[in-house]
């Protein structure tokens, strides 16, 4: 399988868990394929992993307690001590963080934080 197949395959599972959330919604933001629920960005997929924006507290706390998750840094820039990247190998082991994801639109959502 070549990588645009593999990362074509990868994005359809991805879109099949966050997209049956409400409220979620994608399209492409700066060459990324993001997802959005109140027109706020919420997780978007880079490279191997999925960022996703939550609470610099519980981002923090995640950073260090789960081997697979890592700063996000989209294109090699920085990003803010809200944003964390998971890395699964397989896409559909991201329905393990649904819980993640259900936290990161409740927060933005919300609007706390910025």
């Amino acid at each position: 399988m070549d990588t645009d197949t593999t990362k074509s395959g990868r994005k359809a599972q991805i879109d099949a868990l966050l997209l049956k959330l409400p409220g979620a919604s994608a399209r492409k933001i700066n060459g990324l394929d993001a997802y959005f629920v109140s027109d706020k960005m919420f997780a978007c997929i880079s490279g191997d992993g999925v960022g996703l924006r939550l609470p610099a507290a519980k981002a923090t706390e995640l950073h260090f307690s789960r081997d697979n998750i890592v700063p996000f840094q989209p294109g090699g820039t920085t990003s803010t001590r809200e944003w964390i990247q998971i890395d699964r190998a397989d896409a559909a082991d991201y329905e393990k963080d649904l819980e993640l994801f259900r936290d990161s639109i409740e927060f933005v959502k919300g609007g706390r934080g910025r």
